[in-house]
């Protein structure tokens, strides 16, 4: 298993911040790293994101407003590569939020793209938070 985690302040109300990390059909305007995220966005069902430029079909796992929102993506089939994806909002008490961004990397596979998923993929993460951050401090 390989966790990958990144953590930003960001200058926004949690309700602020879960409004923008969930308007998806935003998302190909500022998102350098998931350009696109479509379906019905409720715990159980199925989505679709482009990432990293690799097309998904995620099960959403939480979808709760305001703190968490997490999915399970699998290559080809549970177990060969799989990936929870998950963002946590927490209230920093003083109209900024925490946001816990990072993916929990699970299967087969896992060991022969260490390297990308440390580099590239922690990389992208990344991207994307100081992105995010850059819609709070132009709005």
């Amino acid at each position: 298993m390989l966790q990958l985690t990144t953590t930003i302040d960001l200058p926004a109300s949690p309700d602020r911040v879960w409004a923008e990390l969930t308007n998806f059909a935003a998302y190909p305007d500022w998102n350098p790293f998931i350009t696109q995220a479509s379906g019905d966005w409720a715990e159980g069902n199925t989505v679709a994101i482009t990432a990293g430029g690799m097309d998904f079909k995620p099960i959403v796992l939480a979808f709760d407003s305001g703190k968490e929102l997490r999915w399970l993506g699998s290559l080809l089939f549970k177990g060969l590569f799989d990936g929870e994806h998950y963002f946590l909002l927490n209230d920093n008490g003083d109209g900024t939020t925490t946001l816990t961004h990072g993916e929990n990397f699970s299967g087969l596979l896992v060991p022969a793209f260490r390297k990308k998923l440390t580099t590239q993929t922690k990389s992208g993460f990344e991207s994307m938070n100081e992105a995010l951050k850059n819609r709070f401090e132009v709005t």
